[in-house]
């Protein structure tokens, strides 16, 4: 499936997230911290960024992830976001570029993270940030549509499903796994899916 980007798409994505009640976790306990579900325009229609974590990071280095990291003190998550994006792949936008925000995800490793939807018509400027990201994808947002995707796993150590998201010939686990899924749910589909109960693979627990 091919999704153009355009003002169709857009006015789409906003009224679909303006729509969602989202649900927000007091995070007791909890790092907050913020990612960016960035689109993009792209070859074969719009896109989100993807990004490779530097293999040298301590944590989760080489993996799939959003842009994104912990709020800094007075920042909301919109603000981190903006932060993050602007620090790890050189995309300078503003609060007028923001659609709307998904969930809470209470992460294993300690994190309350807050998903923020954002607009990028101009990526002429993007690259990685070496010392955090090792390489930037444009994935398809047809990616997030296809039939085969997502599967869910069982684990001895949990009874909460593990998601799998497919992405190309590879995949992603939660939590980056279960912000995109909600994302194509709740933005591309209309769907108000929840996603805090979908679990995370044992070696993402760290």
């Amino acid at each position: 499936m091919t999704l153009d980007f355009g003002t169709d798409l857009r006015a789409a994505l906003g009224e679909r997230l303006k729509r969602f009640e989202r649900q927000s976790l007091d995070g007791d306990g909890l790092k907050r911290a913020a990612v960016a579900v960035t689109v993009v325009p792209h070859d074969a229609g719009a896109a989100f960024l993807l990004t490779r974590r530097a293999p040298k990071l301590n944590a989760h280095g080489g993996q799939w992830a959003l842009p994104g990291g912990r709020l800094d003190k007075g920042e909301d998550a919109m603000e981190a976001a903006l932060r993050e994006l602007r620090e790890e792949v050189a995309l300078d936008l503003g609060p007028a570029h923001v659609l709307g925000m998904l969930d809470d995800y209470p992460t294993r490793s300690g994190y309350l993270i807050t998903p923020v939807v954002m607009w990028a018509e101009d990526k002429s400027a993007m690259h990685p940030n070496e010392a955090e990201v090792a390489s930037i994808h444009e994935i398809a947002l047809g990616e997030l549509m296809r039939p085969d995707s997502p599967v869910f796993l069982t684990i001895p150590e949990s009874e909460r499903p593990v998601i799998r998201l497919l992405i190309g010939d590879d995949h992603v686990h939660a939590p980056t796994a279960a912000v995109l899924y909600q994302f194509a749910e709740v933005g591309l589909r209309g769907k108000a899916t929840r996603v805090a109960g979908l679990e995370q693979p044992v070696f993402a627990w760290r």
